[in-house]
């Protein structure tokens, strides 16, 4: 029998709604999804012009610097962007993740000032935002026509609406009812293996992040002498470390594909525990975490991946005493590590122009299929034998006496030894209690009266009273008549001169 058990009986607050007109709700969407569009290109902006003021031989504008923020706002939702040295595919994940932070934290103002607590509630925020953030994104692309940056509009349209759009169905997942919605469909055996799915995909990305930081650490040198020879200025050395600040989410995400064993790859570089192919790379100081050459060691990371699947195993242990339930929830556990696996490394990689560094690969795949692996094999070994077992109990050949409390079985045929009762037993009806009407309270009973009752039981004494006496009445009588028989007998015998016989027994008769 399953030991956990979800507990349905949460305490749900019921908030009254403020009363909205329609034109006054339109009005809260549409300064939602227009705040959420001019904040965000406001902020790209301000990030370049900070860098622009900054460097030494830029040009400081404002019409610059706003429109070159239109290319880097559709770089923040992930929008390719076309060169004539070929497409910029590999953008940075920072701007995306801060763009997704502030989309969702807009949805959920809004959702908040509305009101809103149920899940179908949730459409109109969504779609007004991703609405208005495809709506600029298709037309960026569109004003930038064939100059030196483009973008496809179609691309555009709809990556800008699909990553505005996931960013706020997050900030109102759980002020609707998104996520208990989700989370009551699934039994408890899923949901813990949901939530551990979760856990193992964290504590791979983390793995990966103290690698990156591992590698900046041991190759620092070669870290300093890169920001150095960046140039003079502080402008440059500003646009170098947000650069690599911005890449720094990719760089993560390729130490924990490298960690789970399909590594990553920069043209004709190619790094894996299993296999080294040397190259040149871009001189990013971020890139120095690369190991530079082949280590005996290397395959000793994938250990990492292995303790990570047996954790989870072991915190699976515990979900049902059945094996193929605990199974079950390292199965989920292991599908739901690697969807996320595919996801960030199919945003990690991308083309870099068409040079030598061109492409940036993250295998999407085959990290899905070894993350699922690492999590599958050793997470359902250590829950299949950490796990408790029933032990089958023996049945006693003792009779058992049976339980008071337990409902006793009725015979509906019941057989008398008498004939005359059987019958008598089959003509009764059976009557439910419920048809039976109990007063409890006698002091209200209009067929009880106390002093009646009272008065009848004075009249029942009385009357026996009286019957005791007209008896002793009697007996006296009686005696007196046995006497007087007695006496004429004896003086009848007298007279005639008789005496009285006795019997055998001696006793005297007449």
């Amino acid at each position: 029998m399953p030991v956990l058990q979800r507990d349905v009986t949460r305490e749900v607050t019921t908030v009254r709604p403020p009363e909205f007109s329609r034109s006054e709700r339109m009005r809260v969407l549409v300064a939602a999804a227009v705040g959420s569009v001019v904040v965000g290109y406001a902020a790209v902006a301000a990030v370049l012009a900070l860098v622009s003021a900054t460097a030494t031989y830029a040009s400081f504008s404002t019409a610059g610097v706003l429109t070159a923020a239109a290319p880097a706002w559709l770089a923040a939702h992930h929008v390719p962007l076309r060169f004539d040295a070929g497409q910029l595919g590999v953008l940075p994940l920072l701007p995306t993740a801060l763009l997704m932070l502030l989309v969702g934290r807009t949805a959920a103002g809004t959702a908040d000032r509305l009101g809103l607590y149920e899940p179908l509630q949730a459409r109109g925020v969504v779609l007004s935002i991703s609405g208005a953030h495809a709506v600029v994104g298709g037309s960026i692309a569109l004003l930038m026509g064939e100059g030196v940056v483009r973008a496809t509009p179609a691309v555009a349209f709809f990556g800008c609406a699909a990553v505005s759009g996931l960013a706020a169905t997050l900030g109102v997942a759980r002020r609707c009812g998104l996520v208990e919605m989700v989370f009551d469909k699934l039994d408890p055996v899923a949901l813990h293996g949901l939530r551990a799915g979760f856990m193992a995909l964290f504590a791979l990305v983390s793995a990966g992040a103290l690698m990156v930081a591992a590698g900046l650490a041991i190759s620092w040198p070669r870290t300093s002498e890169l920001f150095a020879g960046a140039g003079p200025s502080v402008g440059v050395g500003l646009g170098v470390f947000l650069l690599c600040l911005g890449y720094l989410p990719n760089a993560i995400i390729a130490g924990f594909s490298y960690l789970a064993g399909a590594g990553f790859s920069m043209g004709g570089v190619e790094v894996t525990p299993m296999r080294f192919v040397p190259g040149q790379v871009p001189s990013v100081p971020l890139l120095a975490a690369m190991p530079e050459e082949a280590f005996a060691w290397s395959p000793v990371v994938l250990a990492g991946a292995a303790l990570i699947g047996a954790f989870v195993g072991w915190t699976c242990r515990k979900v049902s005493d059945r094996p193929s339930s605990r199974f079950r929830a390292v199965l989920v556990a292991a599908v739901t590590a690697a969807v996320g696996s595919l996801v960030l490394a199919a945003t990690a990689g991308g083309r870099l122009a068409a040079g030598a560094f061109d492409p940036v690969t993250v295998p999407a795949g085959l990290l899905a299929l070894l993350v699922a692996l690492w999590v599958l094999v050793p997470g359902a070994l250590v829950a299949w034998l950490a796990g408790s077992r029933v032990k089958p109990v023996a049945v006693a050949d003792e009779l058992v006496e049976p339980d008071d409390d337990a409902d006793e079985p009725v015979d509906e045929d019941v057989v008398f030894e008498d004939d005359e009762l059987t019958d008598q037993f089959e003509q009764l009806e059976v009557v439910d209690e419920d048809e039976f009407e109990v007063e409890e309270d006698l002091e209200d009973d209009d067929y009880y009266d106390e002093d009646e009752y009272e008065d009848e039981l004075v009249d029942e004494e009385e009357l026996d009273d009286e019957l005791d006496e007209e008896e002793d009445v009697a007996d006296e009588l009686d005696e007196d008549v046995e006497d007087e028989e007695e006496d004429l007998d004896a003086e009848f015998d007298e007279m005639l001169g008789m005496e009285p016989e006795e019997d055998l027994d001696g006793k005297p008769e007449r």
